[in-house]
Protein backbone atom coordinates (compact mmCIF):
# COMPACT_ATOMS: atom_id res chain seq x y z
CA UNK A 1 0.00 0.00 0.00
CA UNK A 2 1.65 3.47 -1.49
CA UNK A 3 -0.81 5.79 1.18
CA UNK A 4 -3.31 4.28 3.76
CA UNK A 5 -6.83 6.47 4.90
CA UNK A 6 -4.29 8.01 7.97
CA UNK A 7 -2.56 10.53 5.28
CA UNK A 8 -4.16 13.16 4.90
CA UNK A 9 -3.07 15.02 1.72
CA UNK A 10 -3.87 18.56 1.63
CA UNK A 11 -1.91 19.33 -1.58
CA UNK A 12 -0.72 17.42 -4.77
CA UNK A 13 3.12 15.70 -4.41
CA UNK A 14 5.34 14.88 -7.04
CA UNK A 15 4.96 11.31 -4.99
CA UNK A 16 1.83 10.78 -5.45
CA UNK A 17 2.39 10.89 -9.52
CA UNK A 18 4.28 7.66 -9.36
CA UNK A 19 2.31 5.87 -7.23
CA UNK A 20 -0.07 2.93 -8.11
CA UNK A 21 -2.70 1.75 -6.81
CA UNK A 22 -6.66 1.95 -6.87
CA UNK A 23 -7.24 5.17 -5.64
CA UNK A 24 -10.10 6.91 -3.57
CA UNK A 25 -11.14 10.18 -2.33
CA UNK A 26 -12.47 10.84 1.20
CA UNK A 27 -14.23 14.23 1.20
CA UNK A 28 -15.09 15.35 4.37
CA UNK A 29 -17.56 17.65 4.19
CA UNK A 30 -20.71 16.53 5.81
CA UNK A 31 -23.06 15.69 3.03
CA UNK A 32 -19.87 13.81 1.30
CA UNK A 33 -19.10 11.66 4.39
CA UNK A 34 -18.15 9.40 1.96
CA UNK A 35 -15.59 8.01 -0.50
CA UNK A 36 -16.25 7.92 -4.37
CA UNK A 37 -13.75 6.29 -6.94
CA UNK A 38 -11.38 7.91 -8.58
CA UNK A 39 -10.44 5.22 -10.52
CA UNK A 40 -7.46 3.40 -10.97
CA UNK A 41 -5.62 6.16 -12.97
CA UNK A 42 -3.53 8.51 -11.00
CA UNK A 43 -3.82 11.72 -13.56
CA UNK A 44 -7.70 10.90 -12.76
CA UNK A 45 -7.47 11.06 -8.74
CA UNK A 46 -5.34 14.00 -9.48
CA UNK A 47 -8.11 15.76 -11.82
CA UNK A 48 -10.74 15.11 -9.04
CA UNK A 49 -9.55 15.84 -5.67
CA UNK A 50 -9.77 19.57 -6.05
CA UNK A 51 -13.22 19.47 -7.17
CA UNK A 52 -14.29 16.92 -4.69
CA UNK A 53 -12.11 18.94 -1.41
CA UNK A 54 -14.61 22.30 -2.62
CA UNK A 55 -18.08 20.80 -2.13
CA UNK A 56 -19.10 22.73 1.23
CA UNK A 57 -16.02 22.14 3.47
CA UNK A 58 -12.06 24.32 3.47
CA UNK A 59 -10.78 20.62 4.85
CA UNK A 60 -8.52 18.89 1.86
CA UNK A 61 -9.25 15.43 0.99
CA UNK A 62 -7.88 12.11 2.05
CA UNK A 63 -7.00 10.00 -0.20
CA UNK A 64 -6.88 6.07 0.17
CA UNK A 65 -4.65 4.40 -2.53
CA UNK A 66 -5.14 0.42 -2.17
CA UNK A 67 -3.14 -2.12 -4.05
CA UNK A 68 -4.87 -3.11 -6.94
CA UNK A 69 -4.32 -6.96 -5.57
CA UNK A 70 -5.97 -5.72 -2.67
CA UNK A 71 -9.05 -7.73 -1.64
CA UNK A 72 -12.70 -6.70 -2.60
CA UNK A 73 -13.45 -6.31 1.10
CA UNK A 74 -10.42 -4.41 1.95
CA UNK A 75 -11.61 -2.15 -1.28
CA UNK A 76 -14.53 -1.81 0.47
CA UNK A 77 -13.60 -1.11 4.11
CA UNK A 78 -11.60 2.28 2.65
CA UNK A 79 -14.43 3.31 0.52
CA UNK A 80 -16.54 3.17 3.96
CA UNK A 81 -13.73 4.95 5.87
CA UNK A 82 -15.18 8.74 7.44
CA UNK A 83 -11.85 10.43 8.22
CA UNK A 84 -10.75 13.97 7.62
CA UNK A 85 -7.76 15.89 8.34
CA UNK A 86 -6.98 19.28 10.56
CA UNK A 87 -4.70 20.46 7.99
CA UNK A 88 -7.39 22.73 6.97
CA UNK A 89 -7.33 25.86 4.76
CA UNK A 90 -7.11 28.99 7.25
CA UNK A 91 -6.63 26.17 10.23
CA UNK A 92 -3.25 25.45 11.48
CA UNK A 93 -2.00 22.92 13.84
CA UNK A 94 1.71 24.83 14.10
CA UNK A 95 1.37 24.90 17.91
CA UNK A 96 -1.01 22.21 19.79
CA UNK A 97 -1.89 22.55 23.51
CA UNK A 98 -3.54 18.83 24.78
CA UNK A 99 -5.07 18.11 27.81
CA UNK A 100 -5.20 14.87 29.09
CA UNK A 101 -8.22 12.88 30.69
CA UNK A 102 -9.30 10.98 33.95
CA UNK A 103 -6.51 8.39 34.51
CA UNK A 104 -4.30 10.87 34.45
CA UNK A 105 -4.79 11.82 38.44
CA UNK A 106 -2.39 11.14 41.01
CA UNK A 107 -2.41 12.05 45.15
CA UNK A 108 -0.02 14.79 45.60
CA UNK A 109 -0.89 16.24 42.42
CA UNK A 110 -0.81 20.22 42.47
CA UNK A 111 0.87 21.16 45.64
CA UNK A 112 3.66 23.03 44.76
CA UNK A 113 1.62 24.31 41.89
CA UNK A 114 -0.78 26.31 44.39
CA UNK A 115 2.46 27.25 46.13
CA UNK A 116 4.41 28.49 43.74
CA UNK A 117 1.45 30.10 41.49
CA UNK A 118 -1.26 32.43 43.26
CA UNK A 119 -3.54 32.43 39.51
CA UNK A 120 -3.43 28.79 40.26
CA UNK A 121 -4.37 28.84 43.72
CA UNK A 122 -7.07 31.04 42.81
CA UNK A 123 -8.67 28.76 40.35
CA UNK A 124 -8.83 25.77 42.83
CA UNK A 125 -10.53 28.57 45.47
CA UNK A 126 -12.89 29.23 43.01
CA UNK A 127 -13.70 25.11 42.08
CA UNK A 128 -13.60 24.37 45.64
CA UNK A 129 -16.76 26.63 46.32
CA UNK A 130 -18.46 25.60 43.44
CA UNK A 131 -17.78 21.97 44.38
CA UNK A 132 -18.50 21.98 48.16
CA UNK A 133 -15.75 21.00 49.66
CA UNK A 134 -11.31 21.91 49.67
CA UNK A 135 -10.46 20.49 45.44
CA UNK A 136 -6.79 21.24 46.47
CA UNK A 137 -7.22 18.88 49.87
CA UNK A 138 -8.08 16.35 47.88
CA UNK A 139 -5.68 16.52 45.04
CA UNK A 140 -2.81 16.96 47.78
CA UNK A 141 -3.89 14.40 50.57
CA UNK A 142 -6.13 12.45 48.87
CA UNK A 143 -6.62 9.67 49.85
CA UNK A 144 -6.20 7.64 46.26
CA UNK A 145 -9.67 6.30 46.66
CA UNK A 146 -11.66 9.13 46.63
CA UNK A 147 -9.89 10.70 44.11
CA UNK A 148 -9.79 8.01 41.88
CA UNK A 149 -13.81 8.05 41.91
CA UNK A 150 -14.86 9.80 38.69
CA UNK A 151 -16.92 12.17 40.59
CA UNK A 152 -13.92 13.88 41.68
CA UNK A 153 -11.26 12.98 39.41
CA UNK A 154 -13.46 14.53 36.88
CA UNK A 155 -13.53 17.86 38.02
CA UNK A 156 -9.87 17.97 39.62
CA UNK A 157 -7.96 17.09 36.50
CA UNK A 158 -9.88 19.88 34.97
CA UNK A 159 -9.22 22.52 37.51
CA UNK A 160 -5.51 21.23 37.34
CA UNK A 161 -5.19 21.35 33.79
CA UNK A 162 -6.77 24.85 33.80
CA UNK A 163 -3.98 25.56 36.52
CA UNK A 164 -1.29 24.73 34.56
CA UNK A 165 -2.34 27.25 31.73
CA UNK A 166 -2.10 29.61 34.45
CA UNK A 167 1.62 28.02 35.23
CA UNK A 168 2.23 28.34 31.58
CA UNK A 169 1.49 31.85 31.29
CA UNK A 170 3.45 32.52 34.66
CA UNK A 171 6.47 31.35 33.33
CA UNK A 172 6.65 31.63 29.75
CA UNK A 173 4.18 34.66 29.33
CA UNK A 174 0.88 35.40 27.59
CA UNK A 175 2.71 35.83 24.40
CA UNK A 176 3.20 32.10 24.25
CA UNK A 177 -0.40 31.03 25.07
CA UNK A 178 -1.79 33.21 22.83
CA UNK A 179 0.24 30.87 20.10
CA UNK A 180 -2.04 28.26 20.26
CA UNK A 181 -3.37 27.25 17.02
CA UNK A 182 -5.09 23.85 18.00
CA UNK A 183 -6.62 22.75 21.40
CA UNK A 184 -7.60 18.99 21.89
CA UNK A 185 -8.41 16.79 24.69
CA UNK A 186 -8.26 13.24 25.59
CA UNK A 187 -12.12 12.74 26.80
CA UNK A 188 -12.68 14.56 29.75
CA UNK A 189 -9.30 16.66 28.77
CA UNK A 190 -11.81 18.13 25.74
CA UNK A 191 -13.42 19.96 28.15
CA UNK A 192 -10.17 21.70 29.33
CA UNK A 193 -9.62 22.81 25.34
CA UNK A 194 -12.69 24.24 25.03
CA UNK A 195 -12.18 26.10 28.40
CA UNK A 196 -8.40 27.15 27.16
CA UNK A 197 -9.90 28.40 24.01
CA UNK A 198 -12.43 30.33 25.31
CA UNK A 199 -16.00 28.38 24.26
CA UNK A 200 -16.75 27.34 28.00
CA UNK A 201 -15.88 30.05 31.26
CA UNK A 202 -14.28 28.06 34.12
CA UNK A 203 -16.87 28.03 36.39
CA UNK A 204 -19.28 26.50 33.87
CA UNK A 205 -16.33 23.83 33.31
CA UNK A 206 -16.31 23.04 37.04
CA UNK A 207 -19.97 22.50 36.92
CA UNK A 208 -20.19 20.33 34.36
CA UNK A 209 -17.26 17.92 35.06
CA UNK A 210 -18.76 17.55 38.70
CA UNK A 211 -21.68 16.83 37.04
CA UNK A 212 -20.42 15.00 33.82
CA UNK A 213 -18.25 12.83 36.58
CA UNK A 214 -21.03 12.34 39.33
CA UNK A 215 -23.60 11.18 36.44
CA UNK A 216 -21.18 8.44 34.47
CA UNK A 217 -20.19 7.41 38.32
CA UNK A 218 -24.23 6.68 38.70
CA UNK A 219 -24.33 4.91 35.28
CA UNK A 220 -21.03 3.18 36.28
CA UNK A 221 -22.94 1.69 39.60
CA UNK A 222 -25.57 0.74 37.52
CA UNK A 223 -23.99 -2.23 36.21
CA UNK A 224 -20.91 -4.50 36.45
CA UNK A 225 -18.71 -3.25 33.83
CA UNK A 226 -15.30 -1.99 33.26
CA UNK A 227 -12.44 -1.49 30.55
CA UNK A 228 -9.20 -3.15 29.65
CA UNK A 229 -6.09 -2.33 27.91
CA UNK A 230 -5.30 -4.36 24.85
CA UNK A 231 -1.60 -3.53 23.78
CA UNK A 232 0.09 -5.18 21.07
CA UNK A 233 -2.82 -5.55 18.73
CA UNK A 234 -3.93 -3.35 15.66
CA UNK A 235 -7.55 -1.95 15.53
CA UNK A 236 -8.98 -4.74 12.90
CA UNK A 237 -7.88 -7.11 15.13
CA UNK A 238 -8.97 -5.55 18.72
CA UNK A 239 -12.38 -5.29 16.99
CA UNK A 240 -11.84 -9.35 16.21
CA UNK A 241 -10.94 -9.89 19.63
CA UNK A 242 -13.85 -7.65 20.98
CA UNK A 243 -16.46 -9.68 19.06
CA UNK A 244 -15.08 -13.04 20.00
CA UNK A 245 -15.14 -11.92 23.58
CA UNK A 246 -18.80 -10.74 22.94
CA UNK A 247 -19.93 -13.97 21.43
CA UNK A 248 -18.32 -16.28 24.40
CA UNK A 249 -19.66 -14.59 27.20
CA UNK A 250 -22.83 -13.46 25.35
CA UNK A 251 -22.56 -10.23 26.61
CA UNK A 252 -20.99 -6.65 25.26
CA UNK A 253 -17.42 -5.24 24.77
CA UNK A 254 -16.11 -3.08 22.24
CA UNK A 255 -13.50 -0.34 21.73
CA UNK A 256 -13.86 2.77 23.83
CA UNK A 257 -10.31 4.43 23.06
CA UNK A 258 -8.64 4.56 19.65
CA UNK A 259 -5.25 5.54 21.46
CA UNK A 260 -2.40 4.73 18.76
CA UNK A 261 -1.57 2.31 16.96
CA UNK A 262 -1.21 -1.32 19.00
CA UNK A 263 -2.66 0.45 22.18
CA UNK A 264 -6.18 0.59 22.52
CA UNK A 265 -8.69 0.64 25.55
CA UNK A 266 -12.37 -1.54 25.20
CA UNK A 267 -15.15 -1.33 27.35
CA UNK A 268 -17.80 -3.56 28.50
CA UNK A 269 -19.73 -5.99 30.49
CA UNK A 270 -17.54 -7.82 33.14
CA UNK A 271 -18.25 -11.00 31.94
CA UNK A 272 -17.30 -9.83 28.53
CA UNK A 273 -14.18 -8.15 29.42
CA UNK A 274 -12.74 -11.20 31.76
CA UNK A 275 -13.55 -13.17 28.61
CA UNK A 276 -11.41 -10.88 26.55
CA UNK A 277 -8.51 -10.91 28.73
CA UNK A 278 -8.67 -14.58 29.12
CA UNK A 279 -8.19 -15.17 25.20
CA UNK A 280 -6.36 -12.14 24.13
CA UNK A 281 -2.72 -13.74 24.25
CA UNK A 282 -3.51 -17.26 23.24
CA UNK A 283 -5.89 -16.96 20.94
CA UNK A 284 -4.99 -13.53 18.81
CA UNK A 285 -1.51 -12.87 20.24
CA UNK A 286 -1.81 -10.03 22.22
CA UNK A 287 0.71 -8.59 23.71
CA UNK A 288 -1.02 -7.76 27.08
CA UNK A 289 -4.69 -7.20 28.07
CA UNK A 290 -5.05 -5.68 31.69
CA UNK A 291 -7.96 -4.84 33.38
CA UNK A 292 -8.29 -0.95 34.36
CA UNK A 293 -8.95 0.77 37.96
CA UNK A 294 -12.03 2.52 36.62
CA UNK A 295 -15.33 2.72 37.81
CA UNK A 296 -17.40 1.26 34.44
CA UNK A 297 -17.65 1.05 30.51
CA UNK A 298 -16.68 4.81 29.27
CA UNK A 299 -17.52 5.91 25.93
CA UNK A 300 -20.28 2.73 25.56
CA UNK A 301 -23.74 2.39 25.20
CA UNK A 302 -23.01 1.91 29.07
CA UNK A 303 -22.78 5.12 30.04
CA UNK A 304 -26.46 6.30 28.31
CA UNK A 305 -28.10 6.65 31.13
CA UNK A 306 -25.35 9.67 32.44
CA UNK A 307 -26.63 11.22 29.07
CA UNK A 308 -29.53 12.62 29.98
CA UNK A 309 -28.04 14.91 33.55
CA UNK A 310 -25.07 15.86 31.25
CA UNK A 311 -27.32 17.44 28.58
CA UNK A 312 -28.84 19.41 31.29
CA UNK A 313 -25.15 20.61 32.72
CA UNK A 314 -24.27 21.44 29.34
CA UNK A 315 -27.52 23.32 28.43
CA UNK A 316 -27.00 25.61 31.79
CA UNK A 317 -23.70 26.65 30.41
CA UNK A 318 -22.92 29.48 28.24
CA UNK A 319 -20.84 28.57 25.48
CA UNK A 320 -19.38 30.60 22.49
CA UNK A 321 -17.39 29.41 19.61
CA UNK A 322 -14.10 29.16 20.30
CA UNK A 323 -11.16 31.16 19.37
CA UNK A 324 -9.03 28.19 18.23
CA UNK A 325 -10.19 25.17 16.83
CA UNK A 326 -11.15 22.51 19.50
CA UNK A 327 -11.21 18.93 17.79
CA UNK A 328 -13.99 16.38 18.67
CA UNK A 329 -13.00 13.42 20.25
CA UNK A 330 -16.20 11.93 18.35
CA UNK A 331 -15.86 12.71 14.72
CA UNK A 332 -12.11 14.32 15.09
CA UNK A 333 -13.18 17.65 13.86
CA UNK A 334 -13.47 21.26 14.39
CA UNK A 335 -16.81 22.05 15.72
CA UNK A 336 -17.35 26.33 16.65
CA UNK A 337 -21.43 26.16 16.76
CA UNK A 338 -22.42 26.38 20.81
CA UNK A 339 -25.23 24.10 19.69
CA UNK A 340 -23.27 21.35 17.93
CA UNK A 341 -20.57 21.60 20.94
CA UNK A 342 -23.40 20.28 23.12
CA UNK A 343 -25.00 18.00 20.84
CA UNK A 344 -21.19 16.29 20.49
CA UNK A 345 -20.03 16.46 24.05
CA UNK A 346 -23.63 14.98 24.77
CA UNK A 347 -22.83 12.16 22.80
CA UNK A 348 -18.81 12.06 23.63
CA UNK A 349 -19.64 9.94 26.53
CA UNK A 350 -21.24 6.79 24.82
CA UNK A 351 -18.60 7.17 21.56
CA UNK A 352 -15.26 5.87 20.90
CA UNK A 353 -12.43 8.06 21.20
CA UNK A 354 -10.63 8.56 18.41
CA UNK A 355 -7.76 9.77 19.60
CA UNK A 356 -5.77 8.41 17.15
CA UNK A 357 -6.99 9.85 14.16
CA UNK A 358 -6.75 13.35 15.54
CA UNK A 359 -3.11 12.94 16.30
CA UNK A 360 -2.28 11.46 13.10
CA UNK A 361 -4.42 14.53 11.45
CA UNK A 362 -2.49 16.70 13.95
CA UNK A 363 1.50 15.73 12.73
CA UNK A 364 0.30 16.02 9.54
CA UNK A 365 -1.69 19.03 9.76
CA UNK A 366 2.10 21.46 10.11
CA UNK A 367 2.32 20.10 13.82
CA UNK A 368 5.71 22.63 14.51
CA UNK A 369 5.40 21.74 18.57
CA UNK A 370 3.32 21.20 21.58
CA UNK A 371 2.41 21.56 24.90
CA UNK A 372 0.65 19.01 27.70
CA UNK A 373 -1.10 20.75 30.42
CA UNK A 374 -2.32 18.76 33.31
CA UNK A 375 -1.36 15.96 35.34
CA UNK A 376 1.22 12.98 33.95
CA UNK A 377 2.71 12.45 30.15
CA UNK A 378 -0.06 10.36 28.91
CA UNK A 379 -0.68 12.07 26.08
CA UNK A 380 2.98 12.63 25.55
CA UNK A 381 3.54 8.89 25.72
CA UNK A 382 0.86 8.21 23.43
CA UNK A 383 1.70 10.55 20.88
CA UNK A 384 5.47 8.70 20.74
CA UNK A 385 3.75 5.91 19.70
CA UNK A 386 2.47 7.89 16.52
CA UNK A 387 5.16 9.79 15.43
CA UNK A 388 8.67 10.23 17.65
CA UNK A 389 9.52 13.41 16.32
CA UNK A 390 6.08 15.33 16.98
CA UNK A 391 6.62 13.92 20.46
CA UNK A 392 10.07 15.35 20.57
CA UNK A 393 8.75 18.70 20.01
CA UNK A 394 6.17 18.30 23.19
CA UNK A 395 6.70 20.58 26.68
CA UNK A 396 5.10 19.30 29.74
CA UNK A 397 3.36 21.35 32.15
CA UNK A 398 2.59 18.98 34.52
CA UNK A 399 1.25 19.36 37.93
Amino acid sequence: MVLTIAHPIPRWTAMLSKATGTAFVVAPAPSLLQSSPASSSISSLKRSAPPTASHGSAWPCWLALVPLAASRPVQRRHRRARVVTLAAEGVSCKTAFLFPGQGAQTVGMCKELADECPAAKELFDKASSILGYDLLDRCVNGPKELLDTTAVSQPAIFVASMAAVEKMKQDMGEAAVDEATVAMGLSLGEYSALCFAGALDFEDGVRITKARGEAMQAAADAVDSGMVSVIGLDSAKTEELCKKASEDSGKTVQIANFLCKGNYTVSGDKEACAKLVEIAKPEFKARMAVPLAVAGAFHTDFMAPAVEKLKEALAAADFKPPRIPVVSNVDAEAHSDPDEIREILAKQVTSPVKWEQQMQAMVAGGFEKGYELGPGKVIAGILKRIDKGAAGAMTNFTV
